[in-house]
């Protein structure tokens, strides 16, 4: 895939292929990049706060809006490869050779699958409140769609929730396979995902380690956003 960036009002766009993406930008002009991948239903301006702050003196950074989210294209296409296939063809826009990682729920899944196929291309993986992609003992029911007009397409989470119920065996087989240093960022209790999943994770990938911030729930880098930060903060200087 090919594509060229441009873009104003605090984001740029990127065209490629596969539509069009819009990310911001923050930080060093050098140094190693770091690109963070939002939940879903989210965009990039969930990354704003003090990750960005401790990160910008060393980092150029990089936020998208995934595709059906925010101000990126909104295709109806939201296979998981699909997702892949974007966030290389971002990469390849803006001659980023290999980028850090740093993925939140949703876009931690395509973190590690995009790091599955392209670990050439990854540095290091920070995955927050991930899951492990098995078959669901019962399968997941869809969500209640919510009122108004969300920033995002409804048919993403139609499409994930399928594919979450029946995942391809190979995303969870190929874990071993991701060569890149991971931390693994836990909620604790008072987070909805079974906090054993990240627990399988990080026995299942090859370099890998758990840190649980207790009281983060969720969204730990919203509600424990100085300790998430810290954590990101120090794996990155090993």
């Amino acid at each position: 895939m090919s594509g060229n960036a441009s873009g104003t009002s605090g984001t740029k766009t990127v065209r490629t292929d596969g539509g069009r993406l819009v990310y911001r930008a923050w930080g060093a002009e050098a140094g190693r990049p770091v690109v963070l991948l939002h939940a879903l239903g989210e965009d990039g301006e969930d990354w704003r706060g003090p990750l960005i702050s401790q990160l910008a003196a060393d980092h150029p950074i990089y936020a998208l809006d995934l595709r059906g989210h925010g101000d990126s294209d909104w295709p109806g296409d939201y296979a998981m490869a699909r997702f892949r296939e974007d966030l290389l063809a971002f990469l390849d826009a803006l001659a980023i050779d290999r980028a850090i990682l740093i993925g939140h729920s949703f876009g931690s899944f395509v973190a590690y699958l995009f790091a599955q196929d392209h670990g050439d291309r990854v540095e290091r993986l920070v995955l927050e409140e991930t899951g492990a992609m098995l078959p669901p003992a019962e399968p997941r029911p869809l969500p209640e769609r919510p009122p108004g007009e969300p920033r995002f397409d409804w048919e993403v989470v139609v499409q994930w929730c399928a594919q979450r119920n029946a995942p391809d065996p190979a995303w969870w087989d190929r874990l071993p396979e991701i060569t890149a240093p991971t931390l693994l960022i836990g909620g604790g209790e008072t987070s909805h995902l079974p906090q054993e999943d990240l627990v399988t994770m990080a026995e299942r990938l090859s370099h890998a380690r758990l840190v649980t911030i207790d009281g983060g729930g969720h969204l730990v880098h919203e509600d424990r956003p100085k300790e998430f930060a810290a954590a990101v903060v120090s794996f990155l200087a090993e």
